[in-house]
C-alpha cells in the first residue's frame, strides 16, 4: 500500500502541476487573444469617431473602458503626441508613446495593478494604445485548478481505499490465515485447515501446503509404525542376547567344572587308591613311605591347580612379594627368564636366544608379572620341542608404534587349528594328561589385559608357534637394572 501511494504520488503531482500551469496559459493566450480583438474594435472606433471630429472623442474613450475591459485608453498622433486618454490614472501615467513607424502589437508589461498587455493598434491620423489587465485570467483560473487538484485527491483515495480493500481480502487474509494454520501445525496439529478464498496463485499454494502436511502426517504414522518395530526388534534382541549371556555363562561353568573335576577328580582318585591300601595294611616301611610322597605329590598337584585357578581369577591383585613397580624393563626381564629356564631338564638340547634392542626397553607392566608371562610361555615353548636336538626358542623385543611387542616363537610342531581359538581358555592345554594344568596361557592373558596390553597367536606363522605381547610404554623414566 505505501509503494501504490508512493507510485500514484509520483504519478498525480506532476500531473496536477502540468494541469494548473496548461489552464493558466490557456487562460492567459486567451485574454490576450482578447485583449487583441478589444483593442483592434476600439482602435477602430476611435479613428472613425476622429474621422468624424474630436468633439466626441472623450466620452468615447471613456464608454470603453471598465472592468472586464480596458484599464486605460490613449490616442496620439503619429508624432507620437497624446491627444486624448481615458481610464486608471495610474494606468494612463504608465502609457508611453508609440515609437515610429506604429505597427500593431501586443506588448506585456507591468502596471500599476499587476501584470498588463499594451495592444497597439495604428490608423491613418496615429494610434490607439488599449491597456488590459490580465492578472484576472490568473484568478479566474484557480477554481478550476482547484477543482482538478480534488479530483485527483478523491481519485487517488478511491484508488487507495481500492487497492487496500482488495489486497486484504486477495492476499494479506489468506496469507496470515495460511501462516496460523503452519503455526498451528508445527506445534503438533494433525489438521491443516487453509484459507479456499484469495488470489488463485495463493489458492494453489494453500493446496499444495495441504496435500505436503497430509504426506507430512503420512510419512510420520509410517516412522512411528518403524520405530515401534524397531523397539520390538530391540527388545527380542535384548532377550536373546542375555539369553545367550547366560547361556555362555552356563557353558563356561560348564567347561570349568569339567575342567576342575578332570584336573582335581584324577588326583585325589589316586589319593583315594593309595589311601585304601595303606588302611588295608601288609605294607613294608619303603611301600608306606613311597604311597606316602605319591600322595604328597597328587595333593601338591591339586594345591598347584587351584592356585593358578585363582591367580586366573585374580591376575592384577598385588602379591605379597611384589615390588609393587609398574613400569619394566623388557630386556632385562626375558634375559631372567631365558636365564631361569636354561638350568631345566627340558632346555638342555634347545637353543634359547634373545633379540632385543641395546639399552633398556620399558613397558608399562609389573616386573613380577612380566618375568611370570615370559617364563610360561618360555616354558611351554620348550615343552612342546619334546627334546627335539634341533630346537629353539626366540624371545624378540622391539618398539613399534608407541608401545612394546615381544614375541616369543618356537620351531616345534605349531598349535592345531582346533585348539587355536581356545587356547587361552581355562583348562585348555596341549600337553598329556598330569603334565598341565590348562591355566598357564588363561593367567598369562589375565596379567597382559590387566595392564592394558594384549597377548595373541599368531596364526599366520608357519614355522611352529609364535606368541605375540603387545605393552604400552610406559611415561616415566625406567627403572634401574638390577645386578
Amino acid at each position: 500500500m505505501l509503494a501504490l501511494v508512493g507510485v500514484m504520488a509520483l504519478a498525480f503531482a506532476p500531473l496536477y502541476f502540468a494541469v494548473a500551469s496548461l489552464a493558466r496559459a490557456t487562460l492567459l493566450a486567451a485574454r490576450e487573444e482578447s485583449a487583441r480583438a478589444i483593442g483592434r474594435a476600439v482602435a477602430a472606433h476611435v479613428s472613425d469617431v476622429r474621422a468624424r471630429g474630436d468633439r466626441d472623442l472623450a466620452r468615447v474613450l471613456a464608454s470603453h473602458v471598465g472592468p472586464g475591459g480596458v484599464d486605460a485608453i490613449c490616442v496620439y498622433t503619429a508624432d507620437g503626441i497624446r491627444v486624448a486618454c481615458a481610464g486608471d490614472e495610474r494606468e494612463m501615467a504608465r502609457i508611453s508613446a508609440p515609437v515610429a513607424p506604429m505597427r500593431e502589437s501586443i506588448t506585456t508589461v507591468r502596471g500599476a495593478a499587476g501584470r498588463a498587455l499594451d495592444v497597439v493598434v495604428p490608423n491613418a491620423g496615429g494610434a490607439v494604445i488599449a491597456r488590459l489587465r490580465t492578472d484576472e485570467s490568473t484568478d479566474r483560473s484557480a477554481p478550476l485548478i482547484r477543482l482538478v487538484g480534488g479530483y485527483m485527491l478523491v481519485f487517488a483515495f478511491a484508488i487507495a481505499f481500492t487497492g487496500y480493500l482488495t489486497l486484504t481480502r486477495l492476499i494479506v487474509r489468506p496469507v496470515e490465515a495460511l501462516g496460523l494454520a503452519a503455526d498451528k501445525f508445527a506445534a503438533g496439529g494433525r489438521r491443516i485447515d487453509v484459507p479456499r478464498s484469495g488470489a488463485r496463485e495463493l489458492v494453489e499454494l494453500s493446496s499444495s501446503v495441504a496435500q505436503m502436511t497430509s504426506r507430512l502426517v503420512e510419512e510420520e504414522a509410517k516412522l512411528r509404525k518403524k520405530v515401534g518395530e524397531l523397539e520390538r526388534a530391540q527388545l527380542s534382541l535384548q532377550q536373546a542376547q542375555s539369553q545367550l549371556v547366560r547361556s555362555e555363562r552356563l557353558a563356561s561353568v560348564g567347561r570349568l567344572s569339567a575342567g576342575l573335576a578332570h584336573e582335581i577328580g584324577n588326583p585325589i582318585t589316586a589319593i583315594m587308591g593309595l589311601l585304601e591300601l595303606l588302611l588295608a595294611g601288609d605294607l613294608t616301611p619303603d611301600e608306606q613311605r613311597d604311597f606316602l610322597g605319591r600322595m604328597s605329590r597328587e595333593t601338591e598337584r591339586i594345591h598347584f591347580v587351584l592356585r593358578d585357578l585363582l591367580a586366573f581369577s585374580r591376575p592384577d591383585e598385588a602379591t605379597p612379594d611384589s615390588d609393587g613397580a609398574e613400569i619394566a624393563d623388557v630386556v632385562q626381564v626375558a634375559s631372567e627368564a631365558l636365564a631361569l629356564a636354561r638350568p631345566q631338564r627340558t632346555f638342555k638340547s634347545l637353543t634359547l636366544s634373545l633379540d632385543a634392542p641395546e639399552g633398556p626397553l620399558c613397558a608399562a607392566i609389573a616386573p613380577r608379572r612380566l618375568s611370570q608371562v615370559l617364563v610360561n610361555l618360555v616354558l611351554n615353548a620348550g615343552d612342546a620341542q619334546d627334546g627335539r636336538a634341533d630346537g629353539r626358542v626366540t624371545v624378540r623385543a622391539r618398539a613399534h608404534g608407541g608401545r612394546v611387542v615381544i614375541e616369543v616363537e618356537d620351531n616345534g610342531p605349531g598349535v592345531s587349528a582346533g585348539v587355536r581359538e581356545r587356547i587361552f581358555e581355562p583348562f585348555v592345554t596341549t600337553k598329556e594328561v598330569g603334565k598341565g594344568t590348562g591355566l598357564g596361557l588363561a593367567v598369562c592373558r589375565g596379567i597382559v589385559e590387566a595392564s592394558g596390553g594384549t597377548i595373541e597367536l599368531d596364526s599366520g606363522y608357519a614355522g611352529g608357534a609364535r606368541f605375540v605381547v603387545t605393552l604400552g610404554a610406559p611415561v616415566a623414566a625406567p627403572p634401574s637394572r638390577r645386578g
